[in-house]
């Protein structure tokens, strides 16, 4: 069977070269945002990386290939509904069947890895999910942070889910979790989550003197460098905890489980908030795509 992986000639350029390169998921096109704002999103995120000097290097899968870069078109075409939405163990079965999804964090890693990219920018990861006593349900973004040593910006753990619980995950599978300019742990729409972080780092350079220490003690692992979103799009924490118990209500009222329930409750919030979320969480993958640039370029020069 032949390679399904494609990188394009401008991200293998410069991998070949030893430049920046920024990976970043689709989900958010495929899944996280309605159209046309999701392409808007992911164009403007490509643009962040470029004019911080970096190479954007947007991942998917096309027609059953693992794609390192997609094309304006095929950006287009993951925004077609029948896109699934692929993790881990969604890959192989995706390349034989020649299907197109979007990539969520744990196969956007995953595919990241494989191409040898360092640094990927995402909006939030996923984690442990409220109720997870009665439904184990734990999201693949965890269990791929604890074994691929990809560094993900993010702007904390998506905040439908269980925070608490998510950071004691993180913590067992060894994955160092640092907060930007932050001691408590970012909580995606809001700035502070009121969790304690262990690590905090003030600079790109920081994050880039860590994960090149990472590398040569030769750990294995994912590290999360959670970044706050920018005060001016912040929602407050008590709305947002308002809006996320009545979306996880009414998610459970109409029993939607499994991989389908991030993205009802991210479309349920955008709704019952007016479209203040789906605001804010265009600007924070921004934001996010920023700093990631930051740190590859910061990264790259140690390297």
């Amino acid at each position: 069977m032949r390679e399904p992986l494609r990188i394009s000639d401008d991200v293998k350029d410069a991998l070949g070269k030893g430049e920046p390169v920024v990976a970043l998921e689709s989900t958010i096109i495929s899944h996280g945002m309605p159209y046309p704002q999701n392409v808007e999103c992911a164009r403007s995120v490509e643009s962040a990386v470029a004019a911080i000097g970096a190479r954007a290097a947007t991942i998917a899968i096309v027609d059953g290939e693992l794609v390192v870069g997609v094309t304006p078109d095929e950006m287009e075409k993951l925004a077609d509904t029948s896109a699934i939405k692929a993790s881990r163990r969604d890959l192989a079965a995706a390349v034989v069947n020649k299907l197109t999804g979007g990539t969520t964090v744990a196969a956007t890693m995953l595919i990241a890895h494989r191409a040898g990219i360092r640094i990927f920018a995402t909006g939030g990861i996923g984690g442990v999910h409220r109720g997870y006593e009665n439904s184990l349900d734990v999201s693949a973004d965890l269990e791929e942070l604890a074994r691929t040593p990809v560094a993900v910006v993010c702007a904390g753990i998506k905040s439908v889910l269980d925070l608490p619980r998510t950071l004691q995950y993180l913590e067992t599978k060894g994955v160092a979790v640092l907060g930007y300019g932050v001691d408590n742990l970012p909580a995606f729409y809001a700035r502070d989550s009121g969790l304690p972080l262990d690590y905090r780092v003030d600079s790109p350079a920081d994050i880039a003197a860590m994960l090149v220490a990472q590398d040569s003690i030769g750990l294995c692992n994912g590290t999360l460098i959670t970044n706050p979103i920018p005060a001016e799009h912040a929602l407050p924490r008590e709305t947002m905890d308002r809006l996320v118990d009545t979306a996880i209500s009414q998610m459970e009222a109409a029993a939607i489980t499994g991989k389908d329930a991030t993205p009802f409750l991210l479309k349920r919030i955008t709704e019952l908030s007016g479209g203040e979320s789906l605001a804010a969480n265009m600007a924070l993958v921004i934001n996010n795509a920023r700093l990631a640039a930051e740190v590859a370029v910061a990264y790259a020069s140690r390297s």
